[in-house]
């Protein structure tokens, strides 16, 4: 079961994430990728890995990108704005994602961790309160999802590995499934003439609800306003939604300000 918390005095919620930052490890990079690494793949993915900027380049161990960040809570709503990391650790997968922003006129910090197969959540109110402090299964699948999706936009050379079960639909579109640890997920990989990805939609993802309770929904991330980064191709926006049965909720909105690779 999920957990939560409502007032948990704790430390800055920036220097946790710098303390977890400053210590991860990544596997040096192997040899180029080569069309012969993807000749498996269905045809989208595979025209997908060469307008990425791929093949010929050894794969990545880890991506950092920075963002310009809003968060919505309820549609209609002004959100809430400000600068965000996202870190991913290709193999073993690990993710960090840290926001800093305000709400009520006082600092709020957000900050995921996917470590292993296991991922926590908490939001903490004025450097001093958690107002949400969420873990379980139903959040690490989750999360899951997320580190897919991750990996689906900005680490593509990743999606050859072993952990990744592809099947085709048409000429535009691929399923993939992706197991780390005790969870399972998929998703439907959507790619425009040209070859980029343009969409990632997901069923195995919650949204958290007021009760606390986390909702599956269809969750997909169109992405756009593609940029080359060390000569590879990623989206400079992406939005976050969530399919409700009243129709789409666009949670979150996120600029690619800027994109590294085997950062230290």
């Amino acid at each position: 079961a999920a957990y939560f918390l409502m007032s948990q005095p704790g430390a800055n919620l920036r220097a946790e994430y710098d303390a977890r930052r400053l210590v991860l490890k990544s596997v040096p990079a192997d040899a180029p990728i080569t069309e012969q690494d993807i000749g498996r793949l269905p045809l989208p993915v595979q025209r997908y890995m060469v307008r990425s900027g791929s093949i010929g380049k050894p794969p990545v161990s880890s991506v950092h990108v920075t963002f310009d960040t809003v968060l919505y809570s309820d549609p209609g709503s002004a959100g809430m704005s400000g600068p965000s990391h996202q870190i991913d650790i290709i193999d073993p997968p690990r993710r960090l994602f840290f926001m800093e922003t305000k709400m009520y006129g006082l600092p709020v910090a957000v900050l995921h961790d996917y470590n292993g197969d296991t991922a926590t959540m908490r939001v903490r109110l004025a450097r001093l309160f958690d107002v949400v402090n969420i873990g379980g299964p139903e959040m690490s699948k989750g999360e899951t999802v997320t580190v897919l999706n991750d990996l689906a936009l900005f680490a593509p050379f990743a999606l050859i590995g072993p952990r990744f079960k592809w099947s085709a639909v048409d000429d535009t579109q691929a399923d993939v499934t992706f197991t780390n640890g005790a969870y399972t997920v998929s998703a439907r990989l959507t790619f425009n003439p040209e070859g980029d990805l343009v969409n990632f939609t997901s069923n195995d993802r919650g949204e958290l609800q007021k009760d606390q309770s986390l909702k599956l929904l269809p969750w997909s991330t169109p992405a756009s306003e593609f940029k080359d980064y060390e000569g590879r191709r990623v989206p400079g926006r992406g939005d976050a939604v969530y399919h409700r049965d009243t129709g789409p909720f666009t949670y979150g909105t996120f600029k690619v300000t800027n994109v590294t690779f085997n950062q230290p």
